[in-house]
């Protein structure tokens, strides 16, 4: 009888884990400067809002190289922000200077 009764609130445990929504994650900067995403990989937990600042003085747009995400062109000062709820590694660059890039692994 008492196998029977850990074993279902194990199975009711499980259950409730599986139905369990995203929780929401700190928010988490990621600042543009210098020609350069600092830092150039993070990893996050997922639910997790990444904001990218812009501290130079020219503006820089942030975009997924698969398309998942894009900021508009951002000033100085300017910000943009996403939330990655799907796991997996997000790699982004800028599409004015293709050459900074930078890597968001959500687990």
């Amino acid at each position: 009888m008492r196998v029977l009764m850990v074993l279902a609130v194990l199975l009711a445990s499980a259950v409730a884990f599986a139905q369990t929504p995203v929780a929401a994650q700190p928010a988490t900067a990621v600042a543009i400067d210098n020609f350069m995403f600092s830092p150039m990989t993070i990893e996050v937990e997922r639910g997790t809002t990444i904001t990218w600042v812009n501290k130079d003085d020219i503006p820089h747009v942030v975009a997924s190289t698969t398309g998942k995400f894009k900021s508009r062109a951002i000033d100085t000062d300017g910000t943009f922000a996403f939330t990655f709820t799907e796991p997996g590694t997000y790699e982004y660059y800028c599409s004015i200077h293709p050459k900074m890039v930078g890597k968001i692994v959500v687990k």
